[in-house]
This record gives C-alpha cells, structure tokens and sequence, in this order.
C-alpha cells in the first residue's frame, strides 16, 4: 500500500498539430502534478512532445509511458534518453516496452520472439551508454555490438556526449507477470497499462515480491466526470473494446489474456468476436460495468473520492491521470487523490 499517492498527468498520444497540451502540462507543474507522461505506438512518437513539453515547463517529470523498443536500437534510446534528461535538468523518466507482434513486426519490421531476452540486453546497453565507464558492448543474440559481420569495421565505442545522471530511471510497460517480475528485478519501475485496484494485486503479488525500496508502479488512470456514471461508464469502455479486440490477432492478443486473468474470459472473448466482426458499437456495450468501472475513475467527483480509496489501498505508488486537459479538474482531482 503507498502511504502518499503521487499524481502524474498522462497525455498518451500526439495527434495533430492542434493536440498541444502546453497549457494543460503547466497548469499540472502549478497544481504540484510530479510528472506527465506521452505515448508511442504506431504514429507519433513519444520523445518529441515530451521536449515540446519540458521546453515549456521547468520542474515537472518527463516520462513515456511508453517508447517502442522495436521502434530504435538500444544506443538510440539511449541517446534520445541522456539529451533529454540533460536538457530538461534531469527530469527523465524512460519508460520502454516491447509491444505486441501486431505492432512490431508490422510496423517496426522486428522480430517478436523473446521479448524478455531482448528487454534484458536492451536495458543494459542503456545503461552502459550512460555509465560511459568503457566502450560499449553486446554480446546477445538480439542487439550484439559490434554488429558481426558486416564490413567488419565496428568497434565498440563511448558516448562523445557525457550524459548528466549514470542511472536514468528505466519503466517497464509490461502486462505478463514473468515481464513484471522482470521490471521488478532490473528496472526502476513499473508502468501498467491496465490495472484494476481490487483485482490486480493478486494476479501480481508474487512477480512484485522482489521488488526493491523505491520501486514505482506508475498507472495511467482514465477519468470521466459525468453527472451520470452510467453515461461515463459507457465513453470509458470504447478503449478497452478497441484493445480487447483490435490490439492484437484473434489467436493472439496480450490485452485479451489480460483481462481473461481478471476474470472476465467469457465477456472479453465477446467483446472480441463483435469488434472483429466490425460490430464496435456492440463491443462497446459488451465490456462489462465492473471492469471498465475498476479501470477507470468515472462518475460524478463525490462517487470518483470514494473509488480513490481502492487505488490508496494498492501497491500502486503513482496515478497518471488521463483524460484531464482543463485546470479546474486537475485541481479538483489533485485535491481528492491529495487529500
């Protein structure tokens, strides 16, 4: 259970040139919001609204939540990591995943199998590029350095650039208890994409038993206020019917098998067969109440205060909100989650 919640912002995507949360992110920094953290998946990336943003702001976290691993090398990440942190005055905080097979192999043009292997190996190159206490190498099958083969010429090399902080905070986006186990014992942090306060804990109990002090589980947490629950029960469950069915193959779909372990295999398993059968509005509807209603903070703020209390009593240490972008709600909120 964490003592004191800390409150983050989400801002997930960029989408256009007119989805400039600037004004949003600062009146977060002013309200005391700790962080704010964008997204990647197959569009925009994460790093450049995130400078946008730290260019903008002075003291408020900069995360992702998260950079695509397939998406760059592991020098490359990196690279992008040490000049944002030394530019923003160390406000970085890196979070990385490895996707789906959808995403990666279709849009990146990467291998998937091995996803923990490749985690590994691509965290200590990191860390090595920022120790900068020898040349930097690789002696893994997935990013070995030099590059064998080739013209033969490679030879390991140091960052020319000094990097501000040796140990920039790492976050796993991770979903399977083995990739959470493993965030636990090489990464700084955690950052789930879908966690239920009630049902979650017990499904990730044992992979977190072995997580050292400090270590941060940071959640995206959606919210809808809505005078009426129902109606903001039914604009938070598009995206769960959108991942549950679209997020994936029908054979093989990481955010499905999650919500299985919750325990909503036969609801989840529908959403699935009506999306895929390009009956969204359906899927919609087919996401069950108590699941989108633990996923999400919805309601009017008095019922949204009295489901905090659920996220108070979970080894979540950090709530990012999402879905927030006007002042008056990010202090309301911040005075409910600050007490």
């Amino acid at each position: 259970m964490a003592d004191d919640l800390e409150l983050g912002l989400a801002v997930g995507y960029w989408g256009a040139a007119a989805d400039d949360a600037t004004e949003t992110v600062r009146a977060a920094e002013a309200l005391g919001y700790t962080s704010v953290w964008t997204a990647e998946a197959y569009g925009s990336d994460a790093f450049t609204p995130l400078a946008w943003y730290g260019a903008r702001t002075r003291d408020i976290g900069l995360g992702t939540a998260i950079a695509q691993m397939s998406a760059r090398t592991p020098v490359a990440t990196a690279m992008h990591a040490l000049t944002l942190d030394h530019l923003s005055g160390g406000r970085l905080r890196l979070g990385i995943g490895v996707s789906g097979p959808q995403v990666v192999e279709g849009w990146y043009g990467r291998p998937f199998p091995r996803p923990l292997q490749r985690t590994r190996e691509y965290i200590d190159i990191m860390r090595q590029v920022w120790r900068r206490e020898a040349p930097v190498t690789g002696d893994g099958p997935h990013h070995p350095l030099p590059y064998p083969g080739g013209a033969g010429l490679g030879k390991p090399l140091k960052s020319i650039t000094h990097p501000l902080r040796p140990r920039i905070p790492v976050y796993l986006g991770a979903e399977g208890p083995k990739n959470v186990a493993l965030a636990a014992e090489i990464a700084d942090g955690w950052v789930p994409m879908f966690y239920h306060p009630r049902l979650s804990p017990p499904l990730y109990a044992d992979a977190l038993a072995a997580a050292p002090a400090g270590f941060d589980i940071a959640c995206t947490v959606t919210v809808v206020e809505h005078a009426d629950t129902s109606e903001a029960l039914r604009l938070a469950k598009a995206p769960y019917a959108f991942y549950i069915g679209g997020m994936g193959a029908r054979e093989r779909n990481f955010h499905l098998d999650l919500f299985v372990r919750l325990g909503f295999a036969e609801e989840a398993h529908k959403v699935q067969d009506l999306f895929l059968a390009g009956r969204r509005a359906e899927a919609v509807d087919a996401v069950p109440d108590e699941l989108a209603d633990g996923l999400a903070l919805v309601g009017p703020l008095p019922r949204i205060a009295e489901r905090l209390q659920a996220w108070r009593e979970s080894p979540v240490t950090t709530l990012l909100l999402a879905g927030v972008r006007d002042e008056p709600r990010l202090r309301a909120l911040r005075d409910l989650v600050k007490g």
